[in-house]
């Protein structure tokens, strides 16, 4: 394994982590206005073009989660080969999911900043009403995708644990951040309705489901490319 393959996981998590910060965290965030159609259309009208900076931040979250699994797969084929190339697909299919995902974005951005769409026979209420139909869509979709992330993440965790260089600390918040993201979500898309109860759950992971890649992230730029990771003799 090379130090230009560990570097190019961890910038690649790292890139992600930020991109995820500003596409959901800040530009979602603060458009999207929850039980509010009206609301949230007039604030996706007024930015468009904010709106549209983050779907090209969703795109470049796809393109990093490609790259960080293949550097994943090849830092830690040595450790296991088998389950490696296992997390590996399991985060290509969770990037497919987050495509489709991204798909309605798109469908709101046309909804909501193209003229000739706004007055091709909808009536305003019906346009606020499919762009919520979308945003719900969105956050359905990803949401499905995060148990396949999170059992890719349970595989990292695992081959973490086994390798003799990794940081323990940063095994055990992605065995955390695994198990995390999969009660949360799968909870989220069988029993949607228990809202407070996935609220806490939420808050019990956040601290690893946060921590846990951006940790490796942070190891692999820095630390892979003084020390190979090795398997330990219990495999």
């Amino acid at each position: 394994m090379s130090a230009a393959v560990a570097r190019t996981g961890g910038i690649s998590l790292i890139v992600m982590a930020v991109a995820a910060a500003l596409s959901y965290g800040y530009v979602q965030g603060s458009l999207v206005v929850d039980g509010d159609a009206a609301g949230t259309f007039a604030n996706l009208q007024a930015s468009p073009s904010l709106f549209r900076a983050g779907i090209l931040g969703w795109v470049l979250i796809m393109a990093c989660d490609a790259a960080a699994a293949w550097a994943l797969y090849l830092v830690l084929k040595p450790v296991h080969p088998g389950l490696s190339l296992l997390g590996a697909w399991l985060r290509l299919a969770y990037t497919a999911v987050l495509g489709g995902a991204v798909s309605s974005l798109i469908v709101v951005s046309l909804l909501t900043g193209n003229r000739e769409v706004a007055l091709s026979g909808f009536t305003r209420g019906e346009l606020q009403a499919e762009v919520m139909l979308h945003l719900h869509a969105f956050e359905a979709v990803w949401s499905a995708g995060l148990i396949l992330f999170g059992g890719h993440l349970l595989i990292i965790g695992v081959l973490a644990l086994w390798s003799e260089n990794i940081p323990k600390p940063v095994s055990v918040l992605l065995l955390l951040a695994g198990f995390g993201y999969i009660v949360v979500h799968l909870c989220g898309t069988l029993v949607p309705g228990y809202g407070e109860f996935l609220q806490i759950i939420k808050w019990v992971f956040m601290l690893p489901m946060t921590a846990g890649e951006l940790g490796l992230g942070i190891w692999l730029l820095f630390k892979v490319p003084a020390a190979r990771v090795r398997a330990q003799a219990a495999s």
